[in-house]
């Protein structure tokens, strides 16, 4: 039960920081275009091929408040990265236990289980 609420806890906490601190986040270019200002060729960038995505600039596409686009694009991103490691995690964990062989032993024949146990089997 403590695990679940410190994933719990975890997960408010990044939420709250995606959706409120991120819209304290630094206004002020990244370093790749702070140099290309500085040495004249900031000019010649051009946009990205996902300018027009619905979460470019770290704001979501259609909310005119900026506080709340920001918001949302961080609460959405931090969703986002959820689903994909919880969905790869899941994955993994699953394919597993498909490789397990149905009466508990590993492929090579010993049976699987705590490295005591297969110690004193030998």
């Amino acid at each position: 039960m403590r695990t679940r609420r410190f994933y719990v806890v975890a997960l408010l906490v990044a939420l709250l920081v995606a959706g409120v601190a991120s819209y304290y986040a630094s206004a002020h270019p990244d370093g790749l275009e702070y140099v290309a200002e500085k040495t004249g060729f900031l000019h010649a960038a051009e946009d990205s091929a996902t300018s027009d995505s619905p979460l470019a600039d770290y704001q979501v596409a259609g909310v005119d408040d900026a506080r709340l686009s920001g918001g949302l694009a961080g609460v959405l991103g931090v969703l986002l990265v959820l689903l994909i490691a919880g969905g790869l995690a899941w994955a993994v964990r699953r394919r597993g236990r498909d490789d397990a062989h149905p009466n508990g032993e590993a492929p090579g024949g010993e049976k699987s289980g705590p490295v005591e146990d297969r110690a004193e089997r030998r």
